[in-house]
């Protein structure tokens, strides 16, 4: 099986490169015009004259990012799933995505299971592949995805202001927690939840939908997924809008607030907090927004306040007592060394 038959085989989902993709059943993008199999492929054009594409790449290379005996079909839904969540994040729309796969050799079985976790998330969202590459080498996938927004609703990094409250959703932690215990050799079954969490995220695409509509009408000011960690994700929101107003913006956050995961709730506190804090793979979606927003983000659902910037320079973390402990702006780095750093 050579390059191209790989392609038609498992990543042509009509079977036949070029043909045109279905039309979303919501009728919101008519998909590809002119999909896999050619030097390009061809988008139908915005569905709004304000909306623009929203485009993100994420790369992930075994033994770095995930682990080697990860179940393909986990490692298919989580390639594309990182990409949506940083959709997710700007409150743009999933349209279409291309897939560059690196391969040592092409295994059909796991092919097959790799390409079923990932065709499958893409229906969730009546997305298309659309073109990528294969080639021999290491295993590595990376995935590019395309998405819409209107520029005065997307959500961006660089529009906190000092008095707004911090959100985050869902719960936090669990990733982080099953990397770890697995790199201890502690039993898989004791960590299924977590791992489940780690190898098999939810991009959080419906809620960004949301909140670009709240922050259209100035109810959320900047927001970010969580990849890396709360701590270094929220770190570079303090940068980027402290850079915007030329000015110094730091953040509080409340301890006894952080959402986290049940696999936690037999830790220590300062285990769980940096577990919370520090690790990554959360892909949950963390924003500030002023306080007239509590009211319509409450009744959101899933979101939980859990501290607000101000203007000291630096994040700190307070406890129930008063006490209160900088936190340093790092995020957690699963399988990577301070030299794989970029």
């Amino acid at each position: 099986m050579d390059e191209f038959d790989l392609i038609r085989r498992f990543f042509v989902r009509n079977g036949v490169p070029g043909v045109p993709g279905v039309v979303a059943a919501s009728g919101v993008h008519a998909g590809a015009i002119l999909g896999p199999g050619d030097d390009c492929a061809l988008l139908a054009a915005t569905t709004t004259a304000a909306a623009r594409f929203a485009v993100t790449t994420d790369l992930l290379v075994d033994g770095v990012h995930f682990f080697s005996d990860v179940d393909p079909r986990s490692l298919g839904h989580k390639a594309l799933a990182v990409n949506l969540s940083d959709l997710a994040a700007m409150g743009a729309r999933p349209v279409a995505y291309l897939l560059a796969l690196a391969l040592p050799r092409p295994d059909i079985e796991w092919l097959e299971a790799f390409a079923s976790g990932m065709h499958a998330l893409a229906d969730r969202y009546e997305i298309e592949l659309v073109g990528g590459d294969t080639t021999r080498g290491p295993l590595a996938i990376a995935i590019t995805a395309l998405g819409e927004v209107d520029p005065a609703a997307a959500l961006r990094r660089d529009r906190a202001r000092p008095g707004d409250d911090i959100w985050v959703s869902g719960c936090l932690g669990a990733a982080a927690f099953a990397v770890r215990e697995r790199l201890r050799g502690h039993p898989l079954p004791a960590v299924h939840a977590a791992l489940t969490r780690l190898e098999k995220p939810v991009p959080q695409v419906e809620l960004g939908l949301e909140l670009a509509k709240l922050s259209a009408q100035g109810l959320v000011h900047a927001a970010i997924d969580l990849s890396d960690g709360l701590a270094g994700d929220l770190s570079h929101i303090l940068a980027r809008s402290g850079a915007a107003m030329v000015s110094s913006i730091g953040a509080a956050l409340w301890a006894e607030a952080l959402p986290s995961h049940e696999c936690l709730s037999g830790l220590v506190p300062e285990d769980r907090h940096d577990l919370m804090l520090f690790g990554g793979d959360d892909y949950e979606l963390l924003l500030t927004a002023p306080t007239m927003a509590r009211g319509v983000l409450e009744r959101l659902g899933g979101l939980h306040r859990i501290g607000v910037l101000d203007a000291r320079p630096e994040m700190r973390l307070q406890d129930g007592s008063g006490g209160e402990r900088v936190l340093p702006n790092r995020a957690y780095q699963h399988f990577r060394s301070e030299s794989d750093r970029l």
